[in-house]
């Protein structure tokens, strides 16, 4: 899931499909509370990872934000943006098995070199190369066949998705994992055939003797 409500997080767990959690600072800013305090709330409602965002632009910077945002819980991760100073801080904190998710991916030799640095995941973001013309689908597929090629332990996020397809084609593509708002996940449950039928099963039940 991408989101910081903390209301819509408690519907996803009662759902029983929620694995993780990744917040940005656009989502965070949209709740007016504070960042430490709710950081804290949700890792502790989430079992799985928990991606908390640097905000620094220098190595040194983002090095000292990511071990404060590491010690909010045992199941933090840090999102770190790709770039230079970013993927210099990704490599001293994959040392110190401070575990990262390198963010705004959209090329595949970005996702490489996190990958070698010692990323913990990848966030190629497909929605949004979808939105200027691109395929993000091709990019996802590029980036899961080298690191397979070269057995990199970098998991690809998904990110970004706009649509359920984003989600089935991740899935068919052999992705770990997808980011998804929850109004997208709502979709995702949803078929008109499927309340056809619900509603069918329902009318015929009605006939059967009680």
């Amino acid at each position: 899931m991408i989101l910081a409500n903390v209301e819509e997080i408690i519907e996803v767990k009662r759902l029983g499909v929620i694995d993780g959690v990744t917040t940005n600072p656009t989502h965070v800013a949209k709740t007016g509370r504070p960042y430490k305090e709710l950081y804290r709330e949700i890792c502790d409602m989430v079992d799985g990872p928990v991606s908390l965002e640097c905000v620094s632009m220098t190595a040194n910077e983002i090095i000292d934000e990511a071990r404060e945002l590491a010690k909010f819980a045992g199941n933090a991760v840090v999102k770190i943006p790709l770039m230079r100073e970013g993927l210099i801080a990704v490599k001293q904190l994959a040392a110190e098995c401070i575990q990262t998710n390198v963010t705004v991916n959209f090329s595949a030799v970005q996702a490489l070199l996190a990958a070698k640095c010692g990323a913990t995941y990848i966030s190629p973001f497909v929605g949004r190369l979808d939105a200027i013309g691109h395929d993000g689908m091709v990019l996802v597929q590029d980036i899961h066949t080298i690191y397979s090629n070269y057995g990199y332990k970098t998991e690809i996020i998904v990110a970004a998705c706009r649509n359920p397809l984003h989600v089935l084609e991740a899935a068919k593509i052999g992705a770990d994992i997808c980011t998804v708002n929850f109004e997208i996940l709502q979709l995702m449950f949803d078929h008109p055939l499927t309340d056809i039928g619900i509603r069918r099963f329902l009318k015929d039940w009605e006939k059967v003797p009680q």
